[in-house]
């Protein structure tokens, strides 16, 4: 069973990386975990679904293409019992994991070692059934704090297991040419509160950002930059990948 630890109490190269599962295949999916593996301290792992609401154009994109290409949600649960890797994170959404069941995806997840589950459209007030399965069976229900969160920051601090996922940006995923928004009064909100590892995700795509979110939180979250070089390059991906995770670390 994987145990509700704390990131506090691993080593940590600071680094989150995301890709979609599916895209452009399943196999090419664990191949590219294997690379992100080399550098990451957390893998998210997307679930493609056809309503990604938190999710810009590119990642959109993605979850098309492997939903075109047959992607399920038992094939990526199926893939991901064959990787070794200790902290695996999984994005998804609330219907996909209602039509699962509660029980069954979370016993899935347990059986992959999964680490954590981020349902961004699952209000906090309303998590509190999808939470009992998922610390019946050791998996993190990973917290979002955004920019727009503002009364309620202490509230969803004090309860966040696993890490925090501070938004950098208004809107929906996607890279961007500048970071405008000053989390720092929000970070010290929650440290008021909270020990949990702050993660800052949303728009990072240049190593200069990943150095200054670095500087003010205990690491980063890089998404889009990733699914971008696999539209480009698809299924010969993997060199591009680590090239680029090279840059960012």
């Amino acid at each position: 069973m994987n145990s509700l630890n704390s990131l506090n109490n691993l080593e940590d190269k600071k680094f989150v990386s995301f890709i979609t599962a599916g895209d452009p295949s399943i196999e090419k999916t664990k191949e590219f975990i294997a690379v992100l593996a080399q550098d990451s301290h957390i893998i998210e792992i997307g679930l493609p679904f056809s309503d990604p609401i938190a999710e810009g154009d590119v990642i959109q994109a993605a979850n098309i293409r492997a939903l075109q290409g047959g992607t399920t949600t038992d094939a990526v649960f199926e893939m991901l019992e064959g990787v070794d890797f200790p902290r695996m994170v999984i994005l998804t959404y609330a219907n996909p994991v209602f039509v699962y069941g509660y029980e069954r995806f979370f016993t899935r997840c347990e059986k992959c070692g999964v680490y954590g589950v981020i349902i961004p459209d699952l209000p906090f007030e309303e998590r509190g059934e999808v939470e009992e399965f998922a610390k019946k069976h050791g998996i993190h229900l990973i917290t979002l704090i955004a920019p727009t969160s503002a009364q309620r920051v202490r509230t969803l601090a004090k309860n966040a297991t696993g890490f925090i996922y501070l938004v950098s940006s208004m809107g929906v995923t996607g890279t961007r040419e500048k970071l405008e928004i000053d989390l720092t009064g929000i970070i010290a909100q929650i440290r008021e509160v909270s020990d949990v590892p702050i993660y800052i995700g949303f728009g990072i795509s240049t190593p200069e950002q990943a150095e200054k979110m670095r500087k003010i939180a205990d690491g980063i979250i890089v998404g889009s930059a990733f699914v971008k070089i696999i539209e480009k390059h698809g299924e010969n991906s993997a060199s591009h990948i680590r090239e680029f995770m090279k840059e960012m670390i």
